[in-house]
């Protein structure tokens, strides 16, 4: 058996892959043998003596299984985990996600004016200072904030309406109250 270290090496720099890629045929190791330069070997790989070996193939199907069942909440226990709760979803990330929400919802009521300003600027305060913890209870909150200030509004109306009233009928009564007082001239009589 004849030493080919000198033609698995040139057949791994004429193919551009390792030498552990190379495959010779054991068949015509002779005529491997007397190949010394890369034309030869270039020559043997046409004839299909030399050739490069296929990448190992590493599957992936039993890890994507396995994020499967994970991503359904297997493997999921307290025995599996590591990091604290904090460090596995940073509480920090809730935090910006929420506030984000909560700021996308403002803004959109205040473009579409459904809400003013003012009340747009109260409730990004109190969203700010932990006041709703989602969505759904922001709009609750924003919702009764209207209802509110409809209602004051309305009590107000109602108010100047009832003063109002309250004035003509007062005039009307110093009116009849002045006609009253009037002496009876002998014209009238």
């Amino acid at each position: 058996m004849v030493s080919l270290k000198l033609q698995k090496r040139l057949a791994a720099s004429v193919l551009g892959c390792g030498k552990r890629k190379v495959w010779m045929d054991p068949n015509e190791s002779a005529d491997i043998g007397g190949a010394n330069s890369r034309q030869n070997i270039r020559k043997l790989i046409k004839d299909g003596f030399i050739n490069k070996k296929p990448n190992v193939m590493h599957s992936k199907s039993r890890h994507q299984r396995h994020m499967a069942a994970k991503a359904k909440g297997r493997h999921t226990g307290y025995g599996r985990r590591k990091g604290t709760m904090n460090a596995r979803m940073p509480f920090k990330v809730l935090w910006m996600r929420r506030q984000r929400v909560l700021r996308r919802l403002l803004r959109k009521y205040r473009e579409a004016k459904k809400i003013d300003k003012h009340l747009y600027h109260e409730l990004y305060a109190s969203s700010k200072g932990n006041q709703f913890k989602n969505k759904r209870v922001l709009m609750e909150a924003i919702h009764s904030k209207k209802a509110e200030t409809q209602r004051k509004k309305l009590l107000v109306e109602q108010a100047e309406a009832r003063k109002v009233k309250a004035k003509v009928k007062s005039d009307k009564k110093i009116s009849k109250d002045g006609k009253k007082d009037e002496p009876i001239t002998a014209d009238e009589a």
